[in-house]
């Protein structure tokens, strides 16, 4: 149900979502996104975006370490009624993206602990 939004989605399979649709997706990306918030130090700048895209909906969470490459997770509704991100989801994204994260930083760093020559 998550993972890269980039290939394999034909937009003329997907029904248009309705503003209900898309305001309740937007809730729960920004929902994902508070929740990895509260799992990182406050340097990691977290975002959602929800867009129409060439492949059709995508929606991304993304987070920015302060040292390090930046992570992202994608989601795609089923294509039925509920679009709705469910509880169990949300905390494996949100957890997934600051365990991603924390570790894109931690590499970031070699064993002598200071910051990797850029």
């Amino acid at each position: 149900m998550y993972g890269n939004l980039s290939g394999g989605i034909d937009a003329a399979d997907d029904p248009p979502l309705s503003p209900e649709q898309r305001r309740a997706l937007r809730r729960d990306l920004a929902s994902v996104a508070a929740r990895t918030r509260e799992l990182l130090p406050g340097d990691f700048v977290v975002g959602s975006e929800l867009r129409t895209g060439a492949t059709g909906l995508e929606a991304t969470i993304a987070v920015q370490p302060p040292v390090g490459s930046p992570v992202s997770a994608g989601y795609a509704p089923d294509g039925d009624d509920d679009v709705s991100i469910n509880d169990d989801e949300r905390e494996d994204l949100a957890t997934g993206l600051a365990a991603s994260a924390a570790l894109q930083m931690k590499q970031a760093y070699p064993d002598d602990g200071s910051p990797a020559a850029q």
